[in-house]
């Protein structure tokens, strides 16, 4: 089991090093732009920490409108990918939608990112619709699988 995570939401000074984790999880990372821009409008950008550790590990993009949560991006440190800390983030975004008011959340997921829809699978989500298409790859396009979890129940 990884160590427990501490968590904060973004900070100006912190763009350059949110920058570095996307490029270095992802084969099509977003810009600095689109990250900059992201601190613009009202997105939750959360950073995970270990323990005594003062560089994240962990990030993720939540965007809340209304009462529907969506995450737009989770990132590990590719290094430390499988070992429990996109399922930490994933349960503490999950929880700050709740507290935030959302009564559902959606994601979009690589359909070739099987270890990330195990996690979304083993957190309640359900595949819910497919996005054709919708990521690039280097011979082309993939699909996204849509995921969603009902956050609460009452006045549905």
């Amino acid at each position: 089991m990884a160590e427990a995570l501490s968590f904060r939401l973004m900070e100006e000074s912190d763009l350059d090093a949110v920058c570095d984790l996307e490029a270095r999880a992802y084969e099509f990372p977003w810009s600095r732009a689109i990250v900059g821009g992201c601190t613009t409008v009202p997105y939750r950008i959360w950073l995970g920490f270990r323990p005594g550790e003062s560089t994240h590990i962990s990030q993720a993009f939540l965007s809340i409108t209304l009462d529907e949560a969506h995450i737009l991006n989770v990132s590990v440190e590719p290094a430390l990918q499988g070992q429990g800390f996109g399922g930490q983030m994933l349960n503490h975004l999950i929880e700050d939608a709740r507290e935030q008011g959302a009564r559902q959340m959606f994601l979009e997921v690589r359909e070739s990112n099987q270890a990330a829809m195990q996690m979304y699978l083993n957190h309640g989500f359900n595949e819910i619709g497919r996005r054709r298409n919708y990521y690039p790859t280097a011979a082309g396009r993939e699909d996204a699988l849509v995921y969603g979890l009902q956050l609460r129940f009452d006045q549905v």
